[in-house]
């Protein structure tokens, strides 16, 4: 009987142990699909992004159609800002900047104090980022602040538009920020063309690109 008992005892213990092993087993299992999952998401996020934010070759030639296309544009914008950058006048596509920002506003007790500091950072004569305009168009835009409109600053910001336009913009087109993002692939990234000969040359397309992102 006692022998009976002794059997009984150690045919759960064994069942107990191989029931521990089993669970063991199986939640090491289930981790590691779900780890495999998880990163499969992961990558499978990864390669949207990076799928998303291909920059095609016909977007980057429509730049060249109009500064309006290439300001209008996320990438464009990018790049061109950091072409003025380089040439010390990223004021103006600030303040244009700043002006499509402004008319966006829909609050009407908001208008003053944004046109007060657009006008304070770009127009004013102690501006810390003074705009190149003619006397007679400050002195419009300085009137206009006494009851300041989304279209206040209007004719400040198509003066300095057509300034981009004829002077900067076309400089940009003939720049590596822009030339080395419309060359086609495999020629723009040899030896010889991976930084052109400018005072602040950028590296090849990939660089162009992670730093316009």
């Amino acid at each position: 009987c006692r022998g009976s008992a002794m059997h009984r005892l150690h045919l759960l213990l064994n069942f107990f142990l191989f029931s521990a092993k089993d669970m063991k087993h199986r939640l090491g299992f289930l981790l590691q699909k779900s780890d495999s999952c998880d990163y499969s998401s992961s990558q499978g996020k990864k390669e949207k992004i990076s799928s998303s934010q291909r920059l095609s070759q016909e977007e980057v030639r429509k730049w060249a159609d109009s500064l309006e296309n290439l300001i209008h544009h996320d990438r464009g914008l990018a790049a061109f800002r950091a072409f003025l950058k380089s040439e010390y006048s990223e004021e103006n596509i600030e303040f244009w900047v700043s002006c499509e920002e402004y008319k966006k506003t829909k609050s009407p007790a908001k208008l003053s104090p944004k046109a007060r500091k657009i006008y304070d950072e770009f127009i004013s004569v102690q501006a810390t980022k003074e705009v190149n305009l003619d006397s007679c168009t400050r002195e419009k835009t300085s009137h206009n602040m006494l009851e300041p409109t989304l279209s206040c600053f209007d004719e400040a910001q198509r003066k300095i538009f057509t300034l981009m336009e004829k002077d900067s913009y076309r400089r940009f087109l003939k720049s590596p920020y822009y030339l080395d993002l419309v060359s086609p692939p495999g020629t723009g990234c040899g030896p010889e063309n991976c930084k052109r000969n400018h005072t602040h040359s950028l590296d090849c397309n990939s660089n162009i690109i992670s730093q316009c992102a």
